[in-house]
């Protein structure tokens, strides 16, 4: 079985990445192919142990390791120039393009969606007001090619033979958008480095990188209307806007280590995640620590934190929601040993083991030797 393995981009050590690193832990034989890889030498022992991506044209454009999202509509061209044709097997990993790989009749492709391309599809109104590309020249550009890019995802649909999402949320959102089936298998967890602490101090927290959909604004706007404290951790391009939103009782941490994070969540009465996502890592780590999680009971968090028991469901992404969310939790009690027992659910061995077999079991389907 000669496999390949395709991934969007190789940039940072974040949760698609983590999915990765599960995929070279399971087969250490795959050969890599990315549209670019910039990773640090540890990131990549961690996640592709050891080797370099086979990377696209974009690799050496002009400030491609930190502009590399500028040429977002080259993306498809690029990623159709690989030629994979001598490969059984293709597993991509795709939030954007990697999923949109030439195959031919004589390979079995299985794709694990993180999410159809957000810019493109859900958020994309989102998207364009946010960076201010909803009005003039710049902005009929953006949407000319984001549809140019919609038509060329739907086009690519039937480049995959199976579909796998990372949540039933997203699931539905690929039968929506591909009108495919997709079998759902969360993403892994590490939750053996998040150690149950049942001794909680007077303190909430809150970690992510400050940019517009993680809602970090009405975190801090909504505790700054209480006297509850807050430890805000994590950087971005949002951070001096939020910063001029927070009352005394509102800390802000920058960026922090991992012990630093695990420490703070322990230690953390709740944690707050506000965030419409795809499935939410943070918050699974969270109830790793028996620390319970309030959260927007939408989207990937309501898979993963259960109401009233691991946490704290608010249905609607406002200020006022957020305060009375709070105030709910401080008169429930909370079973620390349930809430990390259930977090334990979406261990990265239970991932492996799962997308393992998956993959093994199509192949002998696709082979005939079942």
């Amino acid at each position: 079985m000669k496999k390949a393995l395709v991934h969007d981009w190789f940039s940072v050590y974040a949760g698609a990445e983590k999915c990765v690193e599960s995929f070279t832990n399971i087969w250490d034989d795959f050969d890599v192919y990315s549209l670019i890889d910039f990773l640090s030498d540890k990131d990549r022992d961690i996640i592709l142990k050891g080797k370099k991506a086979n990377t696209s044209f974009i690799q050496k454009l002009p400030k491609a390791k930190t502009k590399y999202r500028n040429y977002l509509p080259l993306f498809p061209f690029a990623i159709e120039q690989f030629d994979l044709s001598e490969y059984d097997v293709i597993l991509s990993s795709s939030h954007a393009v990697a999923k949109g790989v030439l195959t031919h009749s004589n390979q079995l492709h299985i794709s694990y969606i993180h999410t159809p391309i957000r810019y493109a599809w859900d958020l994309y109104h989102q998207y364009l007001k946010e960076s201010g590309l909803d009005k003039g020249f710049k902005g009929i550009l953006a949407k000319y090619f984001l549809h140019k890019i919609r038509m060329w995802d739907i086009s690519t649909i039937n480049r995959v033979d199976h579909y796998i999402a990372n949540s039933h949320y997203i699931a539905r959102r690929i039968k929506k958008v591909y009108g495919k089936e997709a079998t759902v298998i969360y993403p892994p967890v590490d939750v053996d480095k998040f150690e149950l602490c049942k001794k909680k101090e007077e303190y909430y927290f809150t970690m992510s990188r400050m940019v517009p959909y993680k809602k970090i604004d009405l975190i801090v706007e909504a505790f700054s209307k209480t006297n509850k404290k807050l430890l805000v951790a994590g950087t971005g391009p949002d951070e001096e806007k939020i910063k001029k939103l927070a009352g005394n009782n509102i800390e802000f941490l920058g960026f922090i280590s991992d012990k630093e994070a695990i420490s703070y969540i322990q230690k953390a009465k709740a944690f707050i995640f506000a965030a419409e996502e795809d499935f939410g890592i943070t918050p699974v780590e969270a109830q790793a620590c028996g620390t319970p999680v309030i959260c927007y009971g939408k989207g990937g968090a309501t898979e993963t934190v259960i109401n009233n028991k691991t946490g704290i469901y608010f249905y609607n992404q406002t200020v006022d929601d957020i305060i009375s969310a709070v105030n709910l939790f401080e008169k429930k009690d909370f079973d620390y040993n349930f809430i990390r027992k259930h977090a334990l659910k979406f261990s990265r061995s239970r991932f492996e083991d799962e997308i393992k077999n998956f993959v093994e079991i199509e192949y002998h389907k696709w082979k005939g030797w079942d």
